[in-house]
């Protein structure tokens, strides 16, 4: 295409749209990244990092294997990064407490030790006893843990910079305060954006814009059901570390950062663009979360906050190829794994825009057509559908 200003146009300058930039520029292609605001000051700089690949999931479905996955990428990433960027993305490997606090949660836990055993991953179900002596912290509520050793965290925000520097770095141009205001085609094919400074050229774009990504879709005729689902947060410090590990619990994590550090979150209101933080909310996290740990109560308070998650109408992100338009593709609706997915992400939406060879993408083809945004009604009720009821379920 003769009038292109560049190969590939990434809208969305969060964590998943500068992960995109990054693997594509360390392969040498010309990228152009696209933010209308601050980079990764939405969903990624809310975000507590938590790379629980296995503390949420269910079932050992695509998002599972893609969880997997992308974890195992992280210790080489820390360092690629750092290299380039000079930033410690924060990457801590000491694992993760699933809390038990009824006789209910004990039972679907050690049925989730069994799953998970069984994929291959580790997992070890605690006593009480046990627990606490990994966790002192921990409350006499306790009933059990399930220790998830490979589980992790790394510093969100840290990690959205590091991509978008690193890209930079290698080439790409990163542009923040550049709204797209809308998809530029021409029969049947995206030929670039139309932005507030006027239309900008490619071959290629990436819609990457978070829970935003359906309404910029839509203005072409590409329905993908998604919304915002509000989560609130707060962190307070405390004189030395309590924790090592990461507490989780339906309804609440509690993150151990540095210097004394515990980010607590977070609260599930769907449908919801209202960023302000409620009373309420704040009184539930911290109820569920003195429940795990009865000494966060001496905690000093240092703030509270709120992101917009991207969810879909399955649970699953829309990650790959629009057929119906030629050049078009997606990286959106990653809910709560989005720090999670961001290497895999990545490297794999790298993979096809450069064009990698069949057998590179074959042994991640049966997850990934899970993730197909092209979907129908019948496909939600279908293959995608079956594969997330389950996982809404917990994350509820």
């Amino acid at each position: 295409m003769n009038k292109s200003e560049t190969a590939v146009i990434i809208v969305g300058g969060g964590v998943i749209g500068a992960s995109i930039a990054y693997y594509l520029a360390k392969r040498g292609q010309s990228v152009t990244l696209l933010e209308r605001g601050q980079l990764g000051m939405e969903a990624s700089a809310a975000a507590a990092g938590m790379l629980g690949a296995q503390s949420e999931m269910e079932d050992t479905g695509a998002l599972f294997q893609w969880a997997r996955l992308s974890r195992s990428m992280f210790p080489e990433l820390s360092g690629e990064l750092r290299e380039l960027t000079g930033i410690d993305i924060g990457l801590v490997r000491e694992g993760l407490l699933n809390v038990a606090l009824s006789d209910v949660q004990e039972e679907e836990l050690r049925a989730r030790e069994t799953l998970q055993r069984a994929a291959g991953e580790r997992a070890q179900w605690l006593s009480a006893a046990e627990a606490t002596g990994l966790e002192p912290a921990l409350s006499g509520a306790t009933r059990g843990a399930l220790y998830l050793p490979e589980d992790g965290q790394v510093e969100a925000p840290q990690l959205a910079a590091a991509f978008a520097q690193a890209a930079q770095v290698l080439g790409a141009k990163v542009q923040p305060y550049a709204q797209v205001q809308g998809l530029l085609t021409e029969r049947s094919r995206v030929i670039g954006v139309m932005t507030a400074a006027g239309p900008r050229y490619s071959d290629h774009v990436v819609v990457a814009a978070g829970t935003w990504s359906g309404q910029l879709l839509a203005g072409i005729g590409v329905e993908l059901p998604m919304f915002p689902v509000k989560g609130e947060c707060f962190s307070v410090r405390t004189p030395k570390p309590l924790l090592k590990r990461t507490l989780f619990t339906p309804g609440c994590y509690i993150v151990p950062k540095a210097g004394g550090r515990l980010v607590v979150g977070a609260t599930v209101v769907p449908h919801s663009y209202d960023r302000k933080v409620s009373l309420a909310g704040l009184a539930e996290l911290m109820d569920r979360a003195r429940g795990m740990m009865l000494s966060l109560g001496d905690a000093e308070w240092e703030k509270a906050w709120s992101g917009l998650r991207p969810q879909t109408a399955d649970g699953l992100p829309y990650i790959g190829k629009v057929t119906a338009m030629e050049g078009l593709y997606t990286a959106c609706g990653h809910y709560r794994n989005g720090i999670l997915l961001s290497p895999i992400t990545g490297k794999v939406m790298a993979d096809w825009l450069l064009g990698a060879d069949g057998d590179e993408l074959a042994s991640l083809a049966p997850w990934l057509d899970a993730f197909s945004p092209d979907v129908s009604e019948t496909t939600l009720r279908g293959s995608r559908g079956d594969s997330a009821l389950t996982l809404a379920h917990v994350r509820q």
